[in-house]
């Protein structure tokens, strides 16, 4: 006859069992793998041995729960960000005993919240795409700093931080643009497991370093002339009797008329020292370079973005209309094919009219390809018909592209083209947008650069001839 403790004792025996459930799988200090727990010699577990036990006659053994993984530790912050709270602390920014960093701080908060809006302000949701407000901040930037810079000297400090300030605030955005691939990761007990890690996607990995340095480079060709052998003719540290034994030998026609506002750079009669000209070769073809790389990753970003389907709408029909027929017939000359040859026939003469014909020739490129990949995918019985027709498009878009390649190295400060403008208008890659605005910018400014140098070599050998 069983006793009313023993009852009780089963009783307290489950309680105990689901509270010793539930404490093995709160509890992060497990035994090892494989570990069993030795059965204890208390009345619960000779309740759980009688005849009619839900449990049987075997001891309770927990279910073998996995060692849950050692904490990853947070990673480090990006670099961008990094260097940011670098740039503040540095400053005397800092949050906690600083009223600047948290000044520094409610801007960057104000920024990125236009950057979201849509530089609207207003809440009406009329902005535009959060890529096209990055790009128009970087280009808002380069024209508050570098705008007004028309002379080779020092950019001042003022600028120089807020240009650094704040394209560190835009770029750090990359910072978050990842792609996933697959990778193992070790866990503490020698278990090999695979999972899906980041990293920053291929053409920001490639191509952000790379613009840094650029960047880098173009203000460091900047801080080296603090001491030169020229000057501009509105120098306010110049004296009047300076001014009379300098000779401004820039001409008119160096620039053109439309430009008359620019500083006139000045030298002695006797012109500059070999040492200063030969220095001021060296970086010009050190900007020179720049500039090439920087258009080098323009072109490759704006070829990556997608061609809108605005633009593909109004393209014509036939790609003759659009080139003209003085183009077509030296482009579709059977024999060999020079781009160089055909602008000199076209006797472009200024920015405007390069523009123009960049405009046609791109369009008349895009036509070309769309009837190639036309052709291409007709049936099996029109293919062999079409298939002149659709090599004679190819040979026409690929010279067409030699033709635009070649008259943008013409006319190194050439406009963006309709399709450029429109694939920056209809772009919704930010990454793409940062790329092409920064790179833009840049390019702008190894230009201005390069023109600058040559307004004082030119400037020196018009001093050399009349000494």
């Amino acid at each position: 006859m069983e006793t009313p403790s023993s009852t009780c004792d089963e009783g307290s025996e489950l309680d105990a069992r689901s509270q010793s459930d539930y404490a093995d799988l709160d509890d992060l200090d497990r035994p090892p793998r494989g570990h069993r727990r030795e059965p204890s010699s208390d009345a619960s577990s000779e309740c759980s041995a009688e005849p009619g036990s839900p449990y049987g006659s075997s001891p309770y053994r927990p279910w073998p729960v996995r060692a849950l993984p050692a904490r990853v530790p947070k990673p480090p912050p990006p670099p961008l960000l990094k260097r940011l709270s670098a740039t503040r602390r540095a400053a005397g920014g800092g949050v906690r005993d600083g009223k600047a960093g948290d000044g520094e701080l409610q801007l960057i908060k104000e920024r990125f919240s236009k950057l979201l809006l849509g530089e609207d302000m207003s809440g009406s949701g009329k902005g535009v795409s959060t890529s096209v407000a990055i790009s128009n901040a970087i280009t808002n930037l380069y024209a508050t700093v570098f705008g007004s810079c028309h002379r080779l000297e020092p950019l001042p400090a003022e600028k120089r931080s807020m240009w650094r300030r704040e394209m560190d605030c835009l770029l750090s955005v990359c910072d978050y643009i990842v792609e996933f691939f697959p990778s193992k990761e070790i866990l503490p007990d020698g278990t090999i497991r695979e999972v899906m890690a980041t990293r920053p996607r291929s053409d920001i990995y490639v191509n952000l370093p790379a613009l840094e340095k650029l960047d880098d480079m173009l203000l460091e060709i900047l801080d080296s002339f603090q001491k030169t052998e020229f000057w501009y003719v509105n120098d306010k540290g110049r004296k009047d009797e300076d001014d009379s034994a300098a000779t401004p030998c820039r001409p008119v026609s160096q620039r053109g008329d439309d430009k008359w506002w620019l500083p006139v750079p000045c030298v002695t009669k006797p012109g500059l020292t070999e040492t200063a000209r030969r220095d001021l070769q060296q970086k010009r073809d050190c900007a020179s370079q720049i500039h090439k790389a920087a258009m080098a990753i323009n072109n490759g970003v704006l070829a990556e973005i997608r061609i809108p389907d605005l633009y593909k709408q109004a393209l014509p029909k036939c790609g003759r209309a659009s080139v003209g027929d003085l183009i077509y017939r030296h482009m579709a000359f059977p024999g060999k094919f020079s781009p160089e040859y055909l602008l000199d026939c076209l006797e472009i003469s200024s920015e405007h009219e390069a523009l123009e014909a960049a405009d046609r020739v791109e369009a008349a490129m895009h036509v070309w390809r769309r009837k190639a990949r036309q052709s291409h995918s007709r049936s099996p019985w029109s293919a062999v018909k079409d298939l002149m027709e659709s090599d004679k498009n190819v040979m026409l878009a690929s010279r067409a592209e030699d033709v635009l390649l070649c008259l943008k190295q013409r006319f190194p400060g050439l406009s963006q083209t309709t399709l450029d403008a429109s694939k920056i208008q209809y772009n919704k890659d930010v990454g793409q947008a940062i790329l092409e605005s920064y790179s833009r910018v840049l390019e702008s400014l190894a230009y201005n650069i390069v023109t600058c140098i040559d307004d004082v070599l030119f400037a020196d050998e018009a001093a050399r001839k009349i000494a």
